[in-house]
């Protein structure tokens, strides 16, 4: 089997249980999946590829927990800039009822390049509407070039406007084709076993966008196939107001009397939440996908992440969607999330500590994995996968900051991972994709952008 030895980091992080930080450290592994971790001198002398990453700082590959691929052909659409997420949905549907299949496969291209480059070595997306023969089958085809490991989720809305929901009915489409085609894509898509690089979540969309129906029927449909469940929720101040309007209850209130509490299922933002829902998340241990650039983009909200992590509820990142970011960069997410935290400190809001670089960082690789039930990954351990990303520190943007090198990768402006590794295999080098070649991709990528956008 091939091995692998890396070695001479300036610090390897390992986000194991002591969180240790080895200076000089390396680890060797084997056949993709971490033998030992420690000082360089104490691995073996040599293995069939060895890399010296020597000043640089290494991590675990981090790990993006909610996000829409298909929406970096919709960034920065005039109408849709400066309001929230109902006038801003209501704007873009229609430009997303046009997608093809090609529009699907070259986006996540596009994004998953662009978060591979940000440090990202796992990442979820939330598909959730399948116009003119679009198929979640078109996102694992345009995966595929750029060899991180990809969660799909085959999202849906089914409540269009003339029930009572938020979508147009031409885009919503009928529950029974929703679960059939959950069912098909699980055993089609669905690796459960370690090192899994491709794997199916059920995840309708919204409070919204679906019925409460069917929020049941895929909670039943997962669970029977073993997979996980996710969903939007609680994201706006208008779709609390909803929740309670509609069904007589708080948003995370509706989950529970839906089977939508568990540690099998996650919610992306969850800003607008009381005590007695956090109690009820931490104790079922339902996760968070955390989205700070899109919670302020859109005006939402500031998620109540300290009072999640105080009491034990189970905290991812996601650069959420590239049309509410307008990015996906996930170590710059680690890093917005630890400012808005602190912004929310601040005497005159909650008061209260200062969220540490090393809490983003975490939250970015371990937590992310916690909240994805996976223990193959997020931490540089033994038996995990070697998924690791190394960023050096001989850059302008972090002269002065050897001082700390790990808690620079936070507080410096974010910047493009020199190495990444996904199971052992190169996946980003000297700062350059390996299996992607970027100029004819992004043209592409624009010219489908236009067209869509102009009608």
């Amino acid at each position: 089997m091939p091995s692998l030895l890396v070695g001479n980091a300036a610090v390897l992080v390992t986000m194991d249980d002591q969180r240790r930080e080895i200076a000089g450290g390396g680890l060797y592994a084997e056949d993709g999946v971490i033998v030992a971790v420690g000082p360089t001198e104490e691995l073996p002398e040599t293995a069939d590829q060895v890399i010296d990453l020597s000043g640089h700082v290494v991590l675990p590959g981090l790990i993006n927990t909610h996000h829409h691929l298909y929406q970096t052909l919709t960034r920065a659409v005039p109408g849709a800039q400066d309001v929230g997420l109902f006038d801003w949905l209501r704007t873009l549907y229609p430009m997303w009822g046009r997608m093809r299949p090609e529009h699907i496969a070259v986006s996540t291209t596009v994004g998953l390049a662009e978060l591979a480059l940000s440090g990202c070595t796992t990442a979820v997306d939330h598909l959730y509407l399948f116009p003119n023969g679009c198929r979640l089958d078109d996102q694992f085809e345009g995966a595929e070039p750029v060899g991180i490991r990809l969660v799909a989720s085959r999202g849906s809305m089914s409540l269009g406007e003339s029930a009572g929901g938020l979508p147009p009915d031409d885009i919503v489409e009928d529950e029974d084709v929703i679960l059939a085609d959950c069912v098909r894509l699980i055993d089609a898509f669905h690796d459960p076993s370690p090192g899994a690089m491709t794997q199916v979540v059920v995840a309708p969309c919204s409070p919204f966008s679906v019925s409460p129906d069917l929020m049941r029927s895929a909670a039943e449909l997962a669970r029977d196939c073993a997979v996980r469940l996710h969903t939007h929720l609680a994201e706006t101040m208008d779709e609390a107001d909803f929740c309670r309007e509609r069904f007589g209850r708080r948003p995370v209130e509706l989950m529970a009397d839906l089977g939508w509490l568990g540690d099998d299922v996650w919610y992306a933002h969850a800003v607008f939440t009381d005590d007695d829902d956090i109690a009820a998340m931490a104790s079922t241990g339902t996760g968070v996908a955390h989205c700070p650039t899109s919670n302020m983009r859109l005006a939402s909200g500031i998620a109540p992440l300290r009072r999640y992590l105080s009491a034990g509820v189970p905290v991812g990142l996601g650069v959420d969607g590239s049309a509410s970011n307008d990015g996906s960069h996930l170590l710059g997410e680690a890093r917005q999330a630890m400012l808005l935290s602190r912004l929310a400190a601040a005497p005159s809001l909650e008061g209260g500590p200062l969220l540490p670089a090393r809490t983003a960082l975490e939250l970015a690789t371990r937590g992310g994995a916690n909240v994805l039930g996976r223990s193959d990954i997020g931490v540089l351990e033994p038996g995990r996968c070697v998924d690791l990303i190394a960023i050096s520190h001989d850059r302008l943007g972090y002269a002065g900051a050897g001082h700390d090198p790990v808690a620079a990768v936070v507080l410096c402006a974010p910047v493009t991972v020199d190495l990444s590794l996904v199971g052992g295999k190169v996946v980003v080098d000297q700062g350059r994709l390996t299996g992607t070649e970027l100029e004819p991709l992004i043209e592409r990528h624009n010219r489908l952008a236009a067209d869509l956008v102009s009608g």
